[in-house]
């Protein structure tokens, strides 16, 4: 396992790139439920990332990484544009960031990837590669595109520059609710439990970060044996109807960070059943549209883990990562 670069994310690279970024960006808001403060005992604080740019909290790092990169004028001059690989989030994301740029932008999306999603990174006016949907492809694709094309390939979270921005959630959020005692966040490839971490963390090395993650992805047993593959196989998307957290490994740079900060008691394994009553459940009580990737947040908070591990903290926050679920066909 590498270890953590401590020059390439720090409290201070947060903080850059919060200065870098928020002026394009929603400072997003923090909801509350007192009938949710009822059912689980705690005083709980949503950070809604499903209302930022983009409708998920990938726009931060997103941003972040174009503008670090592209204004460094080795890259000017030696790259055509950008490309990456994504699932829908990321790829809407570094779209909407090129856009505000000017840069050519192209995404590599898995053939399965939701309609809502295709259209949302069409609107940014990227070009779209299909690929065969699992983690081996998107990345040949990418790299081959990168490689052609002369495009600078920006990772969806194994990035400094990525998992700097995505850290930014946390510099607003504890401006908002200073006295946090945990947070609860979804995790995928790892960016942004990792940036949360890292500036949480630093503020406050008692605060708990909650990783949440769909059944299949074994990140506390990874955690514990310190490896981010455990038998040494081609990484493989997960069986899981949220797709915004169907990546099965962490990253190379993620995983280090993770390993460093989350315990492995501390990660929660939510069912595609829970995060879908957990979805259904905000868009009824708190009237607010979010993704399965987010309802496994919430879920996790209504979980009898929570209910019976962690009785004694007050003050939780809940990240909703994002709001991009396809309202045409809805996921139950």
């Amino acid at each position: 396992m590498s270890n953590i670069d401590p020059s390439a994310l720090s409290k201070e690279k947060i903080l850059d790139a919060y200065e870098r970024i928020s002026h394009y960006l929603m400072k997003t808001p923090v909801h509350i439920s007192t009938t949710v403060d009822s059912i689980v005992g705690k005083k709980v604080f949503f950070k809604c990332e499903n209302f930022q740019k983009t409708g998920s909290f990938k726009a931060r790092g997103a941003l972040n990484a174009v503008l670090s990169k592209m204004c460094q004028e080795k890259n000017a001059k030696n790259f055509a544009g950008i490309v990456t690989h994504s699932s829908g989030n990321h790829g809407t994301a570094l779209s909407w960031a090129c856009q505000t740029q000017s840069i050519p932008c192209t995404v590599v999306v898995p053939k399965d990837t939701p309609f809502n999603k295709i259209e949302s990174i069409k609107t940014y006016g990227s070009r779209l590669e299909f690929c065969e949907p699992n983690p081996t492809s998107r990345v040949e694709v990418a790299g081959r595109l990168s490689e052609k094309n002369k495009l600078l390939l920006v990772k969806p979270y194994d990035d400094y520059d990525v998992i700097a921005g995505q850290g930014t959630v946390t510099v607003e959020f504890l401006q908002q609710i200073p006295d946090l005692d945990a947070i609860l966040v979804s995790v995928s490839g790892g960016g942004l439990i990792s940036g949360i971490s890292v500036y949480a963390k630093s503020i406050n090395p008692n605060i708990k970060i909650f990783a949440v993650e769909p059944t299949g992805k074994r990140l506390g047993k990874c955690l514990e044996n310190k490896k981010r593959n455990l038998e040494g196989k081609e990484p493989t998307f997960l069986n899981t109807r949220a797709e915004g957290i169907k990546t099965e490994m962490c990253g190379e740079l993620t995983f280090p960070i993770i390993s460093k900060y989350i315990h492995p008691d501390d990660v929660f394994t939510v069912t595609d059943d829970q995060m879908i009553e957990a979805t259904k459940f905000i868009f009824k009580r708190m009237k607010m549209v979010i993704e399965l990737s987010a309802g496994a947040a919430v879920a996790a908070l209504f979980s009898d883990k929570m209910k019976n591990n962690y009785p004694n903290l007050k003050n939780i926050g809940v990240i909703l990562c994002g709001g991009n679920i396809d309202i045409d066909n809805l996921p139950w």
